[in-house]
């Protein structure tokens, strides 16, 4: 009984040893490689902030982690220093230290003296970064960036290099910074007087700082690494892509409109590039979050597909009872609970979706969803499917045309847009005009009335 209970004891152990390896392979599989916290200090850093107070902290707090482990794979000679406002749950920042490797350091948000900047409210907490005085040079970024090659070469710019998006102001997503004290107290100073810049948002009072900017020089390297003095433009690449100067496209920096960031799925394929920023995050922190909201709506949009062919004819008879009275109210009535579902199709799995799922799977799920919904009108009033479901048909088209890779320019792709839109439209218009015509046919066939009692 010794020996046989020794024995079971030890297949035991062994059993949970087992089920924790498995468990470790499997997470390393989905989320990638696990980046560990470094000691080893540089003299120069990345960095970029978090902060509280907006619909979507959880989507940027995921994007920056998503910088931050792009940077990490690319093996930069440099710090990873994220600036986080008081109010950043701990669990985020212990993400961020422990997970991803990155320095935190907390602060107290910088109070916008403007009015009407919500959208920038917090944006100012970036002026941190120039008292960041233990590193020579500093690159401030925003966590909409995304990284292909090492930029390390940025550390050889002067007090401030920026790149301008237009003849009258540069862009404050990605710049080059020397910290002080002086100057940060300095900002600090004219935001508090209102001396600063009446825009609020930190391009327009970072660009009022350093108003004589578009008259330096562009900045290139020394191939001997020397640091530069004063102050440099940096150049852009016109494929929203910042360019190094001694190398290809090494970051991609995407527009402003706060509903095409990168990590929302259905930014692509309107930006092709927003898919290389989810392969980065498949490499890195995976999709296991949004995966079982993902598989449930599947479960119930199939559901949906399958109850509403299978009770077809159960369900246009609840609906309506043989009257010997019509009227055009009625049928009017008739036709607008009719298309609302067809309405509601396109647009209810927009609200439905995770934001933040991979394109791939977001827009199998929107298809799949707005075809469930449809079904409710197709089998309700018995219309024909084809038809109805041309303008799904027409949005994946429009998605292959702006998904197709052979595009030289941005120019023909428009272009190859607004072919397809102007070929489109007669055969969507004409769908349209039939299912209509068969609803009313249908209507004054029938000549039925809703069934409340």
């Amino acid at each position: 009984m010794g020996r046989s209970g020794v024995r079971g004891k030890e297949v035991v152990g062994l059993m949970r040893v087992m089920v924790v390896m498995v468990g470790v392979v499997q997470a390393t599989a989905f989320y990638g490689v696990n980046p560990k916290h470094k000691n080893k200090e540089h003299r120069n850093a990345y960095a970029t902030m978090v902060y509280m107070g907006t619909p979507r902290d959880y989507e940027f707090y995921v994007a920056t982690r998503v910088l931050i482990r792009s940077l990490i794979r690319l093996q930069v000679d440099a710090d990873l220093i994220v600036i986080a406002s008081l109010d950043v749950p701990l669990r985020w920042l212990r993400a961020l230290e422990e997970e991803d490797g990155a320095k935190v350091v907390r602060v107290e948000n910088i109070n916008n003296p403007y009015k009407g900047q919500q959208r920038f409210k917090l944006t100012l907490n970036k002026l941190y970064a120039w008292s960041l005085v233990d590193y020579d040079r500093v690159v401030m970024l925003d966590a909409d960036n995304l990284f292909l090659h090492k930029t390390d070469e940025l550390f050889q710019c002067g007090q401030f290099c920026a790149v301008f998006i237009n003849p009258w102001i540069f862009h404050t997503g990605l710049f080059v910074l020397q910290p002080s004290s002086e100057v940060s107290k300095d900002m600090i100073h004219q935001l508090e007087t209102g001396k600063a810049n009446p825009d609020g948002a930190d391009q327009g009072f970072i660009g009022a700082y350093f108003p004589d900017l578009l008259d330096q020089p562009m900045f290139y390297p020394h191939l001997n690494g020397t640091t530069l003095d004063g102050h440099h433009r940096l150049p852009m690449d016109l494929k929203l892509g910042w360019r190094a100067p001694c190398g290809p496209n090494s970051v991609i920096t995407f527009p402003g409109a706060p509903w095409l960031k990168p990590w929302y799925w259905w930014s692509w394929p309107v930006l092709p590039l927003g898919i290389q920023w989810h392969e980065n995050r498949l490499q890195t922190l995976g999709h296991a979050a949004e995966m079982p909201i993902v598989m449930i709506q599947s479960v119930i949009f199939l559901g949906i597909i399958t109850m509403t062919r299978l009770a077809r004819s159960s369900i246009y008879r609840l609906c309506y009872r043989n009257t010997d009275k019509s009227s055009s109210l009625m049928q009017t009535g008739l036709k607008f609970i009719a298309i609302w579902p067809i309405i509601a199709a396109y647009i209810v799995p927009f609200a439905i979706i995770p934001r933040t799922i991979h394109p791939l799977v977001g827009w199998t799920l929107y298809f799949l969803g707005s075809v469930a919904l449809s079904s409710v009108a197709i089998n309700s009033f018995l219309l024909p499917a084809v038809p109805i479901l041309v303008p799904l048909i027409g949005v994946l088209g429009s998605l292959l045309v702006m998904a197709c890779p052979w595009y030289p320019d941005g120019v023909t792709r428009a272009l190859a847009v607004l072919g397809y839109a102007f070929c489109y439209a007669p055969i969507g218009w004409g769908s349209m005009v039939k299912v209509t015509a068969r609803l009313q046919v249908s209507l004054e066939k029938r000549t039925n009335f809703p069934k409340f009692g």
